[in-house]
């Protein structure tokens, strides 16, 4: 493993939401996430198990693709986070073997993790790459309405019904930043990431809506995906002038939650005096 040629990474994924759920509440009946203000929210972790899906499945088309395209081999991406995992096998490498765990689970490479056995400080803590809160710009409008089924789930009952259990966002336009630290692959904080993982990762992000719909979340779509490199590994520029300047805005009532994306400007580029800052910026959905 190494970390060669890993960059210093500025992101900004700008999200919409059509009539559908992009992050239910679980405390809140699956409520989509808001915060008090009105504004809609969508959690890191939620966007982050879409890309570990991804690569877990094994026998899917995406996966598939990136293993040709990368080269790449399916036991040292394995997925540390994972539904029905051995912890024992796992407490296992990292008390006995952690260069071994380090190459075998991809996201332990590239998020960090918390999975630590009692008593123990081997571990993966911090990741390489952070994603932050997604939150919308303007407040959302959610909708209830009941599911209703022909056939019951009762006995005696010949038709049955959720109600309210068609919980979704009429329409929103959500900002999740992230940011590549190259000083997290290097030297004694290393996770063992290597420039691979993170060419997986940004060829994931414009797949993980599209490849992983479901009934609640229909239409959620990456309008953008900024990726921008700084000069430096110690960057080029502050984090958040680039993210303000990506960030769409509404034209007004903004206090209102949106109907459309018509209600929004929705910057294509940097402007130039930031341009001189970095090295490049690119839109991953257009890559």
């Amino acid at each position: 493993m190494s970390d060669q040629n890993i960059v210093r990474v500025t992101g900004l994924l700008v999200i919409e939401t059509i009539n559908s759920n992009p992050n239910g509440d679980p405390e809140r009946e699956s409520d989509p996430r808001q915060r008090p203000d009105g504004k809609g929210e969508i959690s890191p972790v939620s966007f982050k198990r879409k890309l570990r899906d991804l690569v877990e499945d094994k026998e899917g088309l995406v996966w598939k693709d990136l293993k040709t395209k990368f080269n790449l081999e399916d036991d040292e991406y394995m997925i540390l986070e994972s539904r029905g995992r051995d912890r024992k096998e796992i407490n296992s490498l990292l008390t006995n073997d952690f260069g071994a765990f380090k190459k075998r689970y991809w996201d332990a490479r590239v998020f960090g993790n918390t999975f630590l056995e009692e008593g123990s400080s081997t571990t993966i803590k911090t990741g390489v790459v952070q994603f932050g809160m997604g939150l919308s710009i303007a407040p959302i409008n959610i909708e209830r309405q009941t599911n209703t089924s022909k056939s019951g789930v009762q006995e005696g009952k010949d038709r049955g019904m959720a109600p309210m259990g068609f919980r979704i966002v009429q329409h929103g336009i959500y900002c999740m930043p992230f940011f590549v630290n190259p000083s997290a692959a290097s030297g004694n904080r290393s996770t063992g990431c290597t420039k691979t993982d993170i060419d997986v990762l940004l060829a994931l992000i414009p797949l993980a809506y599209p490849h992983t719909r479901s009934y609640i979340r229909s239409n959620v779509e990456m309008l953008r995906a900024w990726h921008i490199e700084h000069k430096s590994p110690l960057g080029s520029c502050q984090d958040y002038k680039l993210i303000d300047a990506l960030t769409p805005k509404k034209k007004q009532d903004t206090d209102k939650s949106s109907m459309s994306r018509d209600e929004y400007d929705i910057p294509s580029s940097l402007p130039d005096e930031l341009k001189n800052k970095i090295a490049s910026a690119k839109d991953l959905m257009e890559a």
